[in-house]
């Protein structure tokens, strides 16, 4: 059953921040692989916590799982439409949490390299938050349906 055209209406801003989040990964292959002079250096896209195959590997899965998040709110049926209480409520503590994280992270880069103050490095924190903001809009979407839900 469909839901309401609600979730049609967050549909293009879920698309918005995901072809963000897909732009930052070609940037960053086109970097890693074909070397293109006009995209910022490797150790410029990443915090170097992971090795870049991982990395990619993990990417590519967060890209399939918010195409299918946004498929489903574009469609106004599926999984991730249909109003969960625990799980909305969770993702929405997460995107949170995550988004809290980034700040932190931000701050502390920026007392700990002045140099680069204040952009240098800060290429995965705002694509982070991007990731952040997907989130926290999906767990706010099931904050919202769960409040119009009678019990």
């Amino acid at each position: 059953m469909a839901l309401p055209a609600s979730s049609r209406r967050l549909a293009p801003f879920l698309w918005l921040l995901l072809v963000a989040f897909m732009l930052r990964v070609a940037g960053q292959m086109l970097v890693a692989f074909r070397g293109v002079p006009w995209l910022p250096p490797m150790d410029a896209w990443m915090s170097g916590l992971m090795p870049y195959p991982y990395l990619l590997v993990s990417q590519f899965l967060i890209i399939g799982l918010c195409v299918k998040v946004a498929a489903d709110f574009t469609r106004g049926a599926g999984w991730f439409v249909e109003p969960r209480p625990v799980f909305g409520a969770g993702v929405l503590y997460f995107g949170w949490i995550y988004s809290a994280a980034m700040v932190v992270r931000y701050i502390a880069r920026m007392i700990l390299l002045p140099e680069e103050r204040w952009f240098g490095g800060t290429i995965p924190i705002f694509f982070h938050f991007v990731l952040a903001g997907f989130v926290i809009l999906f767990g706010l979407w099931h904050r919202q349906r769960l409040k119009e839900t009678p019990a």
